[in-house]
């Protein structure tokens, strides 16, 4: 890669919900009718946004520690069938194409770290918008969920990147805990899932509290 003396990063990877699109308020929405749908208490706001970037089973079952898991399969299904009702909704954030550009035209390698499925990842990224942006990815059921570190490693693997050239970006402790489970720095984002006072003991390089704000950082700093 070239020029990598004056970069701080040679791979930059994304989380996806919350951190580039935003998609906090109909994930938790789905989350908390999906749970009611099969007999469970609605989760508070707080407690269904707080599994947002978790493997979808391991966050249905977090949000609804009142179903028996011989009804998290139908859990799933009535979360996917309210998340693709709402699909459409979902928009990036503000700034975040010419962030995403800014950093190509570096030649920062792109990554997506997430959550979601690999089918629903790919769905996301047949947007016109996104084709081409980012060089590789990782979801959570083609490896394992966070905070478990898999994700980074892989990706480190694939471009040939040590840990220190790594920078994991995202929105939720779960994204940060697994940065640092992997010896990555992290970066920290206020406008998503999780409530930013908990980022701290992560020991995030900066916390941004906008798309522009962290646009700002990375170019001074990545």
């Amino acid at each position: 890669m070239t020029d990598s003396r004056l970069r701080q990063f040679d791979l930059i990877a994304f989380d996806w919900d919350g951190t580039l699109f935003d998609s906090t308020a109909v994930i938790t929405r789905c989350i908390q009718r999906a749970v009611v749908d099969v007999g469970g208490q609605e989760p508070t706001r707080e407690a269904a946004s707080y599994v947002i970037g978790m493997a979808l089973p391991q966050a249905l079952a977090h949000a609804a520690p009142d179903v028996s898991p011989d009804k998290y399969s139908e859990l799933g299904q009535r979360y996917r069938h309210y998340y693709v009702q709402h699909r459409n909704d979902i928009v990036l954030f503000e700034g975040v194409l010419p962030m995403l550009a800014d950093l190509k035209s570096r030649h920062h390698w792109l990554a997506v770290a997430t959550g979601k499925s690999r089918q629903g990842l790919n769905e996301a990224l047949h947007d016109v918008d996104l084709k081409g942006v980012f060089d590789g990815s990782r979801t959570a059921d083609e490896t394992a969920g966070k905070p478990s570190p898999l994700m980074l490693h892989e990706l480190m693997r694939e471009f040939g990147v040590e840990p220190e050239r790594t920078l994991m970006i995202g929105d939720t402790t779960h994204d940060l805990q697994m940065a640092l489970n992997a010896g990555c720095p992290s970066i920290g984002v206020s406008y998503g899932a999780h409530e930013p006072e908990a980022f701290h003991v992560l020991k995030p390089l900066t916390v941004a509290h906008s798309v522009a704000e962290l646009n700002v950082w990375l170019k001074h700093h990545a």
